[in-house]
């Protein structure tokens, strides 16, 4: 049975009054008289009455919501963003809303349009890698909701952006196994629509430039971030006539993935071949070997986002400038790519 929700007609009709002046009433009204508003107050805290979030927002003009809208929930990357994200804005005294795409645009989209409709105050976003127009997302500003892109950002709209520098975290990583031995690297590149895909590959490529190993394009493969496609990925590359005795993986899940199907194959990992993943998920410490890779400030990322948009909050549009921060990366270094410590082969 539907619990009936008490309403202001509820109140109005108990009290013999009218709507309207319960609702001046409840908002403090001073054409209100006294004992009126002390009966509306007292009969509203009996019948357990709460104010609708849609009226509130009608009456401050601010919803105090901050929207949020991730690709994906699959890897550990995106919650901790979001934990870190929730924290700071819970300082300041707002709530947030989450919704995540599936790495779909179509959901992208339609994410956009409930964020809109929940009357945010303003937006973080980390597009899908299906993203390629951004008109949804312009709306935001031609309706002045300040946005904030983090991660996965959009070089198209200037407005203030959260990244790390993923070139330079890709250099150090295949520099890292070409220290340790490592001449025919291979890597798993992300989607090309992604920027974070694209300055990762510019990494992987100029440290083996540096080095002066020459670039193979078979050691190379565009991946789509499906996991399950991954296994024939690495078994494709293990069978080429000159297989590869390093891998640097686009994220850590694809990572793992490879140290379970290397391991499968009967290949010695790390003296055989090296591995190195990117974001330092929960599974890269647990996996055997654990896996060396790039650690990302994920908390940090959220809160800075956060920040940002509430900076953006306290100016005029007119004001608004295209900060983009970029936050420190660390190589970690597991027993993928070096034996730190004994671990069973």
């Amino acid at each position: 049975m539907r619990i009936h929700q008490t309403t202001i007609y509820d109140i109005a009709k108990e009290l013999k009054i009218s709507k309207s002046t319960v609702s001046r009433a409840l908002t403090g009204h001073p054409e209100v008289k006294s004992e009126t508003r002390q009966a509306v107050l007292r009969l509203a805290e009996e019948l357990d009455y709460q104010r609708s979030r849609l009226s509130l927002n009608l009456i401050a003009r601010k919803s105090s919501l901050i929207g949020i809208i991730v690709p994906e929930f699959n890897t550990s990357f995106f919650p901790q963003v979001v934990i870190g994200a929730q924290e700071t804005a819970s300082k300041h005294g707002y709530n947030i809303i989450v919704s995540q795409s599936n790495e779909q645009f179509e959901t992208e989209v339609k994410n956009t349009k409930v964020m809109l409709a929940s009357q945010v105050d303003g937006i973080l976003v980390s597009v899908t890698k299906e993203t390629r127009s951004f008109e949804h997302l312009k709306v935001f500003e031609r309706k002045g909701i300040p946005i904030v892109f983090f991660n996965r950002v959009c070089d198209e709209m200037l407005v203030p952006k959260v990244v790390i520098n993923d070139y330079e975290a890709a250099f150090g990583a295949v520099e890292h196994l070409i220290q340790t031995g490592k001449r025919r690297i291979a890597h798993l590149a992300g989607p090309e629509s992604l920027i974070t895909s694209r300055k990762r590959l510019k990494g992987y490529e100029d440290a083996l430039k540096k080095h002066q190993i020459p670039l193979d394009e078979s050691l190379i493969i565009p991946y789509d971030l499906t996991l399950g496609k991954v296994k024939a990925f690495v078994k494709q590359l293990m069978e080429l006539k000159y297989p590869p005795d390093g891998l640097f993986m686009v994220n850590d899940p694809a990572a793992i993935e490879a140290i379970q199907t290397i391991k499968h194959l009967g290949i010695r990992i790390p003296e055989e071949i090296g591995i190195v993943g990117f974001s330092n998920d929960y599974g890269s410490e647990l996996i055997e070997p654990s896996l060396t890779t790039i650690a990302q400030p994920q908390r940090l990322m959220g809160s800075t986002a956060v920040q940002l948009l509430l900076e953006l909050m306290d100016k005029e549009a007119s004001q608004w400038k295209a900060i983009t921060k970029t936050l420190d990366s660390s190589l970690i270094i597991r027993n993928s790519s070096v034996r730190l410590e004994s671990e069973p082969v």
